[in-house]
């Protein structure tokens, strides 16, 4: 999980749900991702976690945000631009080696079904992540004019039928990923990206350039997204029909903002009984900031890292 001032309340809140509704708490393993320069720093934030749950399994790697800064290029929201958005990334060299899969979660979820149906779920065909996708959705928005006009990179996709997933949750095979050696096919992307602009939305392009369309499809109801709007008004939205075992608030709007601003929208209220972290509580030793980026979650099974 990565851990930051901004976002740690979601970040709490993420877990308790996870803890709540897990068959086996105990058994359930987090790995926080911390950034270096935090205004908080990485051993105020695992001081914090541990007042909330004193008897949790974690582990908290640092990010070094220099490893990333200089591939970032500007996105159609500056809070989409933080370089811990992209630590998923680099998963593969900053866990511990023998951690061979983890399910990656951003912070502004609750799981409200046993996290084992989905650390369960298969990566047939040698796929190195699984996610729900979206084949209905307008692929072609996600990348500029300029990428599908060249005859070149518009090839990207030629073998596969991509599908639009999000990156927000998703299960991950670590082993496949570290053969394969994904982390640099990734960066190659966003190299050419800041030569020639072909994508306008942060980090996701990229994923769904290496891996659109070879991506182990997950049922629907684990990734109920959207739910914070789009990424310029964050207006509310509805669930989408179906079973729901995650509600994800990506988009502009967090429910813990609108609900302290009086605003909630109507599923907001889902988000409130998972809350329990209480800025107060700690305003004296930790400068908590309103920064926008996005944090996340990486779930596995402490009997499995052995």
């Amino acid at each position: 999980m990565t851990l930051d001032s901004g976002y740690l309340r979601g970040s709490i809140a993420a877990v308790h749900s996870v803890l709540r509704h897990s068959t086996c708490p105990e058994n359930v393993f987090f790995h926080f991702v911390a950034a270096e320069f935090d205004p908080a720093s990485p051993r105020v934030l695992t001081r914090l976690v541990l007042s909330v749950f004193p008897s949790l399994n974690f582990k908290v790697y640092i990010f070094r945000e220099d490893t990333v800064i200089n591939l970032i290029s500007s996105s159609i929201r500056e809070a989409l631009e933080n370089p811990l958005n992209y630590a998923r990334n680099y998963l593969g060299d900053m866990l511990d080696p023998c951690v061979g899969r983890v399910i990656y979660l951003d912070s502004d979820v609750v799981v409200v079904d046993d996290v084992r149906k989905l650390w369960r779920a298969p990566l047939a065909g040698g796929r190195v992540i699984g996610a729900p996708e979206y084949c209905h959705a307008n692929f072609t928005k996600y990348f500029t004019d300029g990428f599908w006009n060249d005859p070149v990179l518009s090839r990207a996709f030629a073998s596969r039928r991509p599908c639009y997933f999000n990156t927000g949750v998703m299960v991950m095979d670590l082993v496949r990923w570290r053969e394969g050696n994904f982390r640099k096919r990734i960066e190659n992307w966003m190299e050419l990206q800041r030569k020639k602009r072909i994508y306008e939305l942060g980090s996701l392009p990229p994923f769904l350039l290496v891996f659109a369309g070879n991506v182990e499809a997950i049922d629907h109801r684990w990734n109920q997204h959207g739910l914070g709007g789009d990424n310029v008004n964050g207006l509310c939205r509805a669930l989408h029909p179906g079973p729901v075992s995650l509600l994800h608030w990506s988009g502009k709007g967090k429910p813990w903002v609108r609900l302290d601003e009086k605003k909630p929208c109507p599923l907001d209220r889902l988000w409130e009984p998972y809350d329990l972290y209480n800025p107060r509580q700690v305003k004296d030793r930790v400068r908590i900031q309103n920064w926008g980026f996005s944090s996340s979650i990486l779930v596995g099974y402490a009997h499995d890292l052995l």
